[in-house]
């Protein structure tokens, strides 16, 4: 029963008629086109919603080479005057600020540990593959941790 709904609403959006076909042995089978005389139209609610129409041209229906349309806000969309939005981007600015000097500490203290490819042994590394796949998870953060650190600093730089 699920698939039928499943395809019901399938046949909803693109608004073709679906069929209850059953072979010879007596398994059903739902299908958009009829197969031969045991299948049956099944009558849908809301199964004649059409297609949404396909667009010509580009990719959102423009021609190939066609700049986007500059965004434009609708009249009643809210404007925060300039002193509000300075306030929040002040706000944006400290609290970016903070994260990167949090991301910053923890790259370092990252760094420390791995101490230039050979950190310290631990008890439980006994066996030294092991070790690698730890050494290889702390370079995976110390990547991870870098690129965090330039994201921040870029956020920050488009700040107004």
């Amino acid at each position: 029963m699920p698939a039928l709904l499943l395809l019901a609403a399938c046949g909803a959006a693109s608004a073709q008629q679906i069929y209850l076909c059953v072979d010879a042995s007596g398994h059903k089978e739902l299908t958009d086109t009829r197969k031969g005389s045991n299948c049956k139209a099944l009558d849908l609610p809301g199964a004649a919603i059409p297609a949404p129409a396909r667009r010509e041209g580009g990719a959102h229906g423009r021609p190939p080479g066609t700049p986007a349309p500059a965004a434009v806000a609708p009249a009643a969309f809210p404007r925060v005057d300039s002193a509000e939005q300075r306030a929040r981007d002040a706000d944006r600015r400290q609290i970016l600020g903070e994260e990167l000097r949090s991301e910053q500490a923890k790259l370092a203290e990252l760094r420390k540990d791995y101490n230039n490819g050979e950190p310290e042994r631990r008890g439980d590394e006994r066996n030294y593959a092991k070790y690698q796949e730890r050494v290889a998870q702390m370079k995976d953060s110390i990547a991870r941790s870098e690129q965090n650190v330039e994201a921040l600093k870029r956020e920050i730089a488009n700040i107004r």
